[in-house]
C-alpha cells in the first residue's frame, strides 16, 4: 500500500514563542529555521510581520538563508471589520514580508464573532472571503486557519462550515481546523474531520493544542480521518499547555501508520533537533518525552534489562536509533550484574558477569544507594565510579574548595568560593570567584581554575540542580542528595553527590561533572 503524503507545518517560531518563558531573538529564529529546513519540514511559520519589529527583521533575514526544502510562511489575521482588504494594515504587512505563502486565521465560532468582534455573522464571512481573495490576487498561496473550529462546529455547525466555504471559494489552498482551546477529545476530532472532509472535498489541515493532554492524539486522529497537513511545534512549546509536539506526531504517523512525512533518514535527526530547540529556548529537555527523551528507552529493572538484552522488542516499541536516540540501562540496586555489564559495554569497558570487578562494582553501587545515592539518573557518576574500581579512571586534577564571605539577608547576597587546584602533580593554584550562592560560586571557581589547562571546560553549562533529603527523620543532620545536570554542545549528563552537608554534596557532583567532561573531551587525550 502506498503511504499518503502529509505536509508538516511547523509553527515553533510563531505559536511556540507564545509559551511562557520562551523568547526568540532574530538569530534564534534563523538558527531554528535552518535546522527545520535541513529536516525537510514543508512549511515554517516565521511569525506575524505586522505584530512586532523582530518578526519583520526575521522575514528580511530569512530571504538570505536560501532554504532548500521549506517554504517560509507569514502569519496574520483576516482584514478588520468594515475595512477594504486593500486598505488593511495587517494584510499589507503580510504582503510586505514577501513570502510565497501566507497563513491567515479567521473566526469559525459564532460566539466569538458576536461577543469578541461584536459584528454581524455575515460580515465575518466577508472578512474571510475578502482577505483570502485579496492575497490570492497578489500571487500568494493562502492557507486558512479556522480558529476555534471544533468549538464552533459543536455550537453551530452550519455557520462553522460557512466560514470554511468562504475561504475555499476565495482560493485557500488548505483549510486548517483548529482546536484552539485544546479541549476536544480524539473521537470527536476524528468524527468532525471525517464529516468536514466529506462535505468540503478540499485539502484539510489540523492544528491542535495540548490543554487536555490530547494534542498529539488529536493531530494523529485528524490525519487518519483525512487531514493532509499537520501543524505543531518542536517539543510542544506554546501558549498555556503548549501546542501538539510535532516530534511524536511525525514519528507516529510515519513509523506506526504508514504515512509519509519526512525522508526515512531524516527521522534520525529528531532527537538532536529536540535537544537543539531546547538549547535555543534555554529550556530543560523533558526526559520522558516520547521517542527522543533521555528516558524514552531507559531500563532499570533486572528482568527488563535481561529481556531487552535477549530481544529489544520485549520492552521497546521501536529501535531507538531510528529516531536518533539510544538505549539506556540504568544502574541501580535493582539492576543486578547484567545491568553493570551492559553499561560497561556502552562505555567501551570490558567486564564479565562473574568477574570479581563486576561483583565489586555492584557491591559499591548497592552500598552507596543504601547510603542515599541514586545512580539511575546520574550515568556520569556511575561511569567514573566504575572506572575507578577497575583502575581505569584517569586523574585529571585534584581540587579542594572553601566558601568565604557569604552574605545573605540583604538585597544583593553573594558568596565567594576559593578552589585550590593541582593538575598533573604541578603546584597548587588558587582561584577565587563570586556567585549568587555557594554552588554557583563553586562552579564558577572550578571552571575558571580548570580552563587554563583544559580550555573545553568553558563549554560546560549547568542546566538543573535538584536537592532531596534522604533521611528526613534525622532532622538537621539528615543526608541530602544533590543531582546536577549539565550540557555542552554535544551531550547532556548528570552527576550525583551525597553528604550531611549540602555544599559538600554539591561539590562532589560538580567535581564528577568536570571529570566526566574531561573524560569525554579531546582535551583528555
Amino acid at each position: 500500500m502506498t503511504s499518503r503524503k502529509i505536509e508538516v507545518y511547523d509553527t515553533t517560531l510563531r505559536d511556540g514563542s507564545q509559551g511562557e518563558g520562551i523568547s526568540f531573538s532574530v538569530q534564534d529564529k534563523l538558527l531554528i529555521a535552518k535546522r527545520l529546513d535541513e529536516l525537510g519540514v514543508h512549511f515554517i511559520e516565521g511569525g506575524w510581520p505586522g505584530a512586532n519589529p523582530k518578526d519583520i527583521a526575521f522575514f528580511e533575514e530569512i530571504k538570505k538563508a536560501k532554504l532548500k526544502h521549506s517554504t517560509v510562511v507569514a502569519f496574520g489575521s483576516t482584514r478588520k471589520a468594515h475595512v477594504k482588504a486593500s486598505d488593511d494594515d495587517n494584510l499589507r504587512g503580510l504582503l510586505a514580508a514577501d513570502t510565497s505563502a501566507i497563513t491567515i486565521f479567521g473566526k469559525s465560532w459564532d460566539m466569538h464573532v458576536r461577543e469578541v468582534f461584536k459584528i454581524e455573522l455575515e460580515e465575518n464571512l466577508r472578512m474571510i472571503e475578502d482577505s483570502v481573495s485579496y492575497l490570492k490576487s497578489k500571487g500568494k498561496k493562502v492557507i486558512y486557519d479556522a480558529e476555534h473550529f471544533f468549538d464552533g462546529y459543536a455550537a453551530n455547525p452550519e455557520y462553522a462550515l460557512k466560514s470554511l466555504v468562504a475561504a475555499r471559494e476565495a482560493g485557500a489552498s488548505t483549510l486548517v481546523l483548529c482546536d484552539t482551546n485544546g479541549g476536544t477529545m480524539p473521537s470527536t476530532v476524528a468524527k468532525v474531520v471525517a464529516d468536514v472532509h466529506a462535505k468540503m472535498k478540499h485539502p484539510l489541515g489540523i492544528h491542535t493544542h495540548n490543554d487536555c493532554g490530547m494534542g498529539v492524539a488529536n493531530a494523529v486522529a485528524a490525519v487518519q480521518a483525512g487531514a493532509l497537513q499537520v501543524q505543531g511545534t518542536i517539543n510542544g512549546i506554546g501558549e498555556r499547555c503548549g501546542n501538539c509536539d510535532l516530534i511524536p506526531v511525525v514519528a507516529n504517523l510515519q513509523l506506526k501508520l504508514n504515512f509519509h512525512c519526512l525522508g526515512e533518514d531524516k527521522l534520525q535527526e529528531l532527537t538532536n533537533l529536540s535537544l537543539f530547540v531546547n538549547e535555543v529556548c534555554n529550556t530543560v529537555p523533558a526526559k520522558g518525552q516520547p521517542y527522543v527523551g533521555q528516558s524514552a528507552f531507559a531500563h532499570k529493572g533486572g528482568v527488563h534489562i535481561d529481556a531487552v538484552k535477549k530481544n529489544p522488542a520485549t520492552y521497546e516499541h521501536i529501535d531507538p536509533t531510528v529516531v536518533g536516540n539510544s538505549r539506556k540501562h540504568l544502574v541501580s540496586e535493582m539492576g543486578g550484574r547484567t545491568n553493570i555489564i551492559l553499561k560497561a559495554q556502552e562505555w567501551g569497558i570490558d567486564l564479565k558477569k562473574d568477574a570479581p570487578e563486576t561483583k565489586k562494582i555492584l557491591h559499591h553501587v548497592q552500598t552507596l544507594e543504601n547510603e542515599g545515592y541514586q545512580f539511575e539518573g546520574a550515568d556520569a557518576s556511575v561511569e567514573l565510579l566504575m572506572r575507578k574500581i577497575i583502575g581505569k579512571r584517569k586523574e585529571f586534577f585534584k581540587a579542594t574548595a572553601e566558601i568565604k564571605n557569604e552574605r545573605i539577608g540583604d538585597e544583593n547576597p553573594d558568596t565567594q568560593a576559593i578552589v585550590k587546584l593541582s593538575v598533573g602533580g604541578q603546584k597548587v593554584k588558587e582561584t577565587k570567584k563570586t556567585g549568587d550562592g555557594p554552588v554557583d560560586a563553586l562552579g564558577k571557581a572550578l571552571q575558571a581554575a580548570l580552563a587554563e589547562d583544559y580550555p573545553k571546560v568553558r563549554e560546560v553549562q549547568l542546566d538543573d540542580y535538584k536537592v532531596r533529603i534522604v533521611n528526613s527523620k534525622a532532622g538537621t543532620a539528615a543526608k541530602v542528595r544533590v543531582v546536577i545536570e549539565f550540557h555542552d554542545k554535544d551531550r547532556v549528563w548528570s552527576t550525583v553527590g551525597v553528604s550531611t552537608n549540602i555544599i559538600e554534596a554539591s561539590w562532589k557532583a560538580l567535581v564528577d561533572a568536570y571529570e566526566y567532561k574531561l573524560l569525554r573531551s579531546s582535551d583528555a587525550a
